[in-house]
Formats: structure tokens, sequence, C-alpha cells
């Protein structure tokens, strides 16, 4: 049987008339011998690095905002997520430069004549153009991720980008079994040192280039996360100082379409749970002891900012209706739409960081900030901190 098979793969194809090998395709189409494979395989292990770190960061930001019931996300350190994300996007972008480059170093074996000479070498073309139309598409629906233009495609853009996730590190897993010969000379192989371009630029001179575009955009963004490079990363998405009181918002409360609820005098927040159903005006919950906890607003775009947050410990909200540390509890929004409720687990509503926040740097909250109060948690998510609370229910 695997006879068979290889002899299958291997048995020549017929080659298409002579007369196809126009433009492109022509034996002297592309004369730069700076393209090889020690320029290809550096590059490509770069690229398989920041591809590899920004699957496996998404992948838990996946995880926890849709957790399994085998998952479970530690409320500390309360900034790991931070860490996480913020490695996320930032390896994202930085590997823009570095498949512009990957792409260029290859361009010329995507038109190699014949086309295909097996049944295998058609598979393994095949393979190569999947590659490359998923690493485009990670990188695109990413940057329009963190652009919020959400409305560009006309499919659902984050559930695409996750399964297209999966789609590109298996293209990249079957790449480079493929390619592991190739890719090991490649990487032990030392280049002619007078190999150059046009304008005398040598394959080492290529591979400094991307490398340094690569830090340029990262230096150039990284400061929505990094604060201290705030003031450098003029291509950043965000300034994390940018916002109502000081902090950046995605979502507003006309956008949520809550302004007239959140406002209104006769607001109540309703508990439920063994006990039974209890309702708190805002003078009531105010009435309640307070905590302050400094926690940083982190966004799966990237962006994150710390502030400190002021209000009632979520547990202790709890036990007014019955409920222990021991249960998990659904925190609901005044909004009615997208991300209008989240579940605490036991783990994190012990915490003694998770509020039901009333202020803001000692201020009452903004109401683009989830006035009258809003869920804050360690380690959590920005979509997950819910705002605009209208009720508390132990599950």
């Amino acid at each position: 049987m695997r006879n068979r098979l290889v002899a299958l793969l291997t048995v020549p194809l017929p080659a298409p008339p002579e007369a196809l090998r126009r433009g492109p395709f022509r034996a002297d189409a592309f004369s730069s011998r700076v393209r090889s494979p020690w320029l290809t395989s550096r590059l490509g292990l770069a690229l398989g690095i920041s591809f590899g770190v920004c699957f496996v960061t998404g992948l838990l930001s996946h995880l926890i905002q849709h957790p399994p019931g085998w998952f479970g996300w530690p409320p500390r350190p309360v900034a790991l997520y931070r860490v996480t994300q913020g490695v996320h996007v930032a390896t994202g972008l930085a590997a823009i430069p570095l498949l512009g480059a990957k792409i260029w170093s290859v361009f010329p074996e995507l038109f190699s004549w014949p086309p295909w000479r097996t049944i295998g070498h058609a598979l393994e073309r095949l393979s190569i153009a999947v590659l490359s139309l998923a690493a485009v598409f990670q990188l695109l629906t990413g940057l329009l991720n963190i652009a919020h233009w959400y409305d560009a495609l006309p499919f659902p853009l984050l559930q695409a980008h996750y399964w297209g996730a999966w789609l590109a590190i298996g293209a990249i897993v079957l790449h480079i079994g493929v390619k592991l010969p190739v890719i090991r000379v490649g990487l032990t192989r030392t280049p002619p040192l007078r190999s150059t371009v046009e304008g005398g630029l040598s394959r080492r001179g290529v591979l400094t280039a991307a490398l340094a575009a690569t830090a340029a955009v990262t230096v150039a963004t990284v400061g929505q996360t990094v604060r201290p490079l705030a003031r450098v990363s003029v291509l950043a998405p965000r300034r994390p100082w940018v916002g109502p009181q000081g902090l950046p918002v995605n979502m507003s409360a006309v956008g949520a379409g809550v302004v007239e609820a959140a406002r209104d005098p006769g607001y109540r927040l309703a508990l439920s749970g063994p006990a039974g159903v209890r309702e708190l005006s805002l003078d009531e919950l105010a009435a309640l002891p307070w905590h302050t906890a400094d926690l940083p607003i982190t966004c799966v775009e990237g962006w994150s900012a710390g502030g400190s947050w002021s209000g009632v410990r979520l547990a202790e909200l709890v036990a007014l209706v019955g409920g222990s540390e021991h249960d998990r509890v659904r925190v609901e929004s005044l909004q009615r739409d997208g991300y209008r409720s989240t579940v605490v687990e036991a783990r994190l509503l012990r915490d003694p960081l998770t509020l039901l926040a009333l202020r803001l740097g000692g201020e009452t909250l903004h109401i683009d900030h989830g006035y009258p109060c809003r869920l804050i948690a360690p380690n959590r998510p920005g979509v997950l901190q819910t705002k605009w609370v209208a009720a508390v229910t132990v599950l």
C-alpha cells in the first residue's frame, strides 16, 4: 500500500505547453542572486517563532473568554493577561514586515516551471498556497480587529480569526515537515559575502533590514501596553492615558444604548441567591464597606492601562443573598447586546481584589466606564469586566 502511494505521488505529470511560459514564468524573469535557502530559512525561522507565539497567546485569550470545563485561569498575578495579550498583538504586528520579506524571498518559486512535476509536488505547492493565504488572512483580520473595522468583511471577524489561526498553524507545521531538509541546510550554510542585489545590499543586509523593520514596528506600537514607550509609539492604535478619567474605552454608553437606564434615579442592583432576591439602590450600595484595588484594564486589542478602583467586594454582595465564596456568579449589564454578561468563577470571586466598582481614581465612575457600577477583577480581559451592572446572580 505504501509503495503504491509513493508511486502515485511521484509519477511524472505532463508539462504545460511551452507557449504558456510567459511573463514571470520566463527562465530569466528573476535575476537577483540574493534570494537563497540561507535567507529564506532565517526569515522563515523568525516568522515561525512569531506565529507560534501569536497562536499560543491567542488561544489562551480565547480560552479565557470562552472557557471549557477543564480550563482554569488564575486571578494572580494580576497583570498576567496584560502581558500575554500585549505580546500577542505586538508579535502579530511585528510579523507583518517579516511576512513581506519572506514572501519576497520565495517569490520566484511561485512561478517555477513546470508549475507541477508530480502529484506530490502539486500537493506541496497547494499547501504553500494555503499557508501563504492563511498567514496573510490572520494578519489582516488582526489589523481589522485592532482598528475596530468589523464591517469590512462579510463574516464574523473574531470567529474567522480564531479558526484561521488553526489553519495557519497547521499549514506551518506541515510546511516545516515537508521542507525540513532544505531548512536544515539553509540554517547551516554561510552565504557568499559578495552576493548582492541592486543597490549593493547583501543577503545579510536583507535579513538585517527585515529585522530592523520588525523592531521599528514593535517600538512604534508597543507603547499601548508598555507605558514608558507610549510617547514614542507613534503608530500605536491607542494612547493608554487618553479617555474619560484618563483611561481609554472601547464601548461608550451611547454606543451601548444605556445612557437613560444608567442615569435613572430609580436604578436598583438586583442580587439573587439561595436566600432570595434583594435590590439595592445606589445609596444603599455606597453605604456598604468599600475597598480599593489597583488593577489594569486590558483589551483584547493589546492596549492596557492601570487604574485605582474603589467599590464593594463582589463576594460580600453575594453573601447578602446567601451565596458563598465557593459559588459561581453571573454579572449582567444594562447593555442588551454584545458582552452583556459574564460568569465569575469561584476562584475569582474569592479574590479580595474582585470588586463592583463605583469610583475610579477617587471620582465617581464616568458613564463610559460603567456608571453606576462595574465589575473589576484581576487578570481578566476588558470585555469580561462588565460595565453598567444591573444584576448579580449566584449560579
